[in-house]
């Protein structure tokens, strides 16, 4: 009776324990993660406090690269919800949806760092602020471009009819990763922008 009970679990691809090894990896990654954020941001306000802080404004392109995230990460959603009804059709489209998305948020980053050098915003440890946002937006697009990287990997799964309720664990586990710097860089954006 248990190793049928076990045997249907693996058919499910629902783990027969608390938490999958790899989720369970992710959500390290993701904790530390936060802690990094946590600490340029505490530094931030630190040294803020320390005086020989210029105020400038941030980007226009950092408001729109939110909505793109956010819409991105929507779709992102909405294709772990398709695979969860076997719609291969909608997984596909749905993550095509949410990768392009993603790109596009890329290139408003790099366009929003241009407008910064274009208003005489640079990266310079005499000026530390103009330098906290290029650390932190930077270090930011390095998460984001590690998760493009595992969406990708998801996309091709999906193309190979491989993403379905029976093997779920990747695009659940890509879908958690997104959510989070979608999250993430909605802090991020509204922390710069209160304490510019």
């Amino acid at each position: 009776m248990a190793t049928q009970y076990i045997n249907t679990m693996e058919n499910n691809n629902d783990e027969p324990y608390l938490i999958h090894p790899k989720k369970f990896v992710l959500w390290l990654f993701i904790v530390a993660s936060v802690m990094l954020f946590a600490g340029f941001t505490s530094a931030y306000i630190v040294r803020r406090g320390e005086g020989n802080w210029e105020v400038f404004s941030l980007p226009s392109l950092f408001a729109v690269t939110t909505i793109l995230i956010i819409i991105s990460s929507v779709f992102m959603q909405l294709a772990a919800a398709a695979a969860k009804k076997n719609n291969e059709k909608n997984v596909k489209l749905f993550l095509s949806i949410a990768f392009t998305l993603a790109l596009a948020f890329c290139f408003g980053q790099w366009y929003g760092w241009k407008q910064l050098v274009a208003d005489n915003v640079f990266f310079a440890f005499s000026n530390p602020s103009n330098s906290f946002v290029y650390v932190i937006t930077g270090v930011h697009l390095a998460h984001v471009a590690g998760g493009m990287i595992f969406m990708i990997s998801i996309i091709v799964q999906a193309y190979q009819l491989k993403v379905n309720k029976n093997n779920l664990v990747y695009i659940n586990m890509c879908t958690t990763y997104w959510h989070f710097v979608g999250v993430l860089w909605v802090y991020l954006y509204l922390f710069l922008y209160l304490y510019r």
